[in-house]
């Protein structure tokens, strides 16, 4: 995306380098301008070209991001939210420039509710942090992206995970947040309650919009019990297609997963590389089964026979705490796994996701995309939902071989809209799928998503350049 293809405009230097003087006389050294800061604050997975900003700040308090935001609007210069820069669709990208607030200093966990199931937390702490100071309390926060992002990251990015299918998805699990608007105000989206029907319903507004509407500062978020007792395993298969009508026939029957993950065969070889393993490398299922003793193996083994039904196994799982983790950490690293399948490749990954009845039908068909786009392309999803994910493995130098990348990846899109299907489960739009979004929604909707950043962010100095353009 060009510069000048953001709201008709280009980088004003001179209102940036008023800007950067008015934060850097109220926050001292924590506004850094350093090359090496900026395009760390910059970088991103995409096809689009790195766009960093032109200083970072580090606030401490939602009243000093208050004062962040008030200087920017007064300039009219951008502000980028930044957690930890684990987003994938240019996300933290900055096209003309502006302000990235990092939010490295607001980590703290605010308030644990015990009895109410919830926690009141700060953007910043990421979720194996927080679930770190929460394990004496018997609870934890379930949703898990896979990278261990910030909070704050993944309500902006409405993000969910490997066990979105038992527990939802970020905006299932936010109930209430703190935001500060492009004016500078503070609103509170909510109170703590688990329910209310007064009013519009901000939480579900800000949670999704990527920075664009308001920057957040605070979380209230839904926590749940740690399980008795969990079981985790791996089945094989004999091909992507028996698994998928596996997982969709496991939901049907009711049988409540935590989580359920195909790995084709080029990402179980992509794990068995860097993770040692040692596993079979053919389609499998990872899964795993939260309840108490007697539940879990009961759903284990009604598993197993339905795996049976399709061609599948055997289903070996374990209770055994030391070895789920080494399954999971391996399910989790699969993404980095598959630098090891072609070194020196850029890896582009994206996502899409479609109504379960039609997940087999999109998943094969994507296959035979891949073999003949000859590109490298390992699948990974969380099929209990409908959702997954192929990682482009591409040289980027090779431009013949960057254009049937993009060729995939817009097919994948295509198949699943036409499936009812939408052009990312949880990646986010950004920068990188915006312009499929008019096919998804309809000219109406989006007309109706413009009209709702106008109002907030008549500047548009919210994360510009993301999920709606403004002329």
């Amino acid at each position: 995306m060009a510069v000048s293809e953001v709201a008709g405009r280009g980088r004003n230097a001179g209102a940036i380098k008023k800007t950067v003087a008015a934060l850097t006389a109220a926050f001292g050294n924590r506004v850094v301008a350093s090359q090496a800061v900026r395009e760390q604050h910059g970088n991103t997975v995409t096809w689009i070209a790195n766009q960093p900003p032109d200083v970072v700040v580090f606030p401490q308090s939602t009243e000093e991001v208050q004062q962040i935001v008030r200087i920017c609007a007064e300039n009219g210069v951008a502000i980028i939210p930044y957690g930890v820069g684990t987003s994938l669709e240019g996300h933290v990208n900055a096209p003309v420039g502006g302000v990235s607030i990092d939010f490295r200093d607001m980590n703290r966990v605010i308030a644990v509710h015990g009895e109410d199931l919830d926690c009141v937390i700060e953007p910043g702490i990421t979720r194996k942090a927080l679930n770190e100071q929460l394990r004496d309390s018997g609870l934890f926060f379930p949703i898990d992206p896979g990278a261990d992002a910030s909070l704050g990251g993944m309500a902006a990015t409405r993000c969910s995970g490997t066990n979105a299918v038992r527990y939802g998805t970020m905006k299932d699990n936010v109930l209430a947040l703190k935001v500060v608007l492009a004016n500078g105000e503070v609103i509170d989206t909510a109170r703590r309650a688990k329910k209310t029907a007064a009013g519009y319903d901000l939480t579900r507004l800000m949670v999704g919009s990527e920075g664009t509407l308001g920057v957040i500062t605070q979380l209230t978020l839904k926590l749940s019990g740690i399980p008795e007792a969990i079981s985790g395993g791996i089945c094989p298969f004999p091909s992507v297609e028996a698994c998928c009508n596996t997982a969709i026939h496991t939901i049907q029957s009711g049988i409540p997963v935590a989580r359920i993950e195909l790995l084709d065969a080029l990402q179980v070889r992509a794990v068995n590389l860097h993770s040692k393993l040692g596993l079979a490398e053919t389609p499998m299922l990872f899964l795993e089964f939260h309840g108490t003793e007697a539940s879990v193996a009961e759903q284990s083994k009604r598993f197993g026979e339905i795996a049976g039904e399709f061609g599948g196994g055997p289903f070996t799982w374990t209770t055994r705490p030391e070895e789920r983790t080494k399954l999971w950490e391996a399910r989790h690293h699969a993404a980095l796994s598959n630098f090891a399948l072609r070194p020196g490749a850029a890896m582009v990954p994206t996502d899409v996701c479609v109504p379960i009845s039609r997940l087999a039908e999109c998943v094969t068909e994507t296959q035979r995309d891949i073999a003949e786009s000859r590109i490298l392309a390992p699948i990974v999803g969380h099929v209990g939902d409908g959702n997954f994910h192929l990682t482009l493995l591409v040289d980027m130098d090779d431009a013949d071989e960057v254009r049937r990348a993009k060729a995939l990846s817009e097919r994948l899109v295509e198949r699943a809209l036409a499936m009812d299907g939408t052009c990312t489960g949880e990646h986010g739009v950004g920068q990188g799928k915006m312009k499929y979004l008019v096919a998804e929604h309809g000219a109406a909707a989006l007309a109706v998503m413009a009209s709702i950043k106008r109002a907030l962010d008549p500047q548009n100095i919210m994360n510009p350049g993301k999920i709606v353009a403004l002329s």
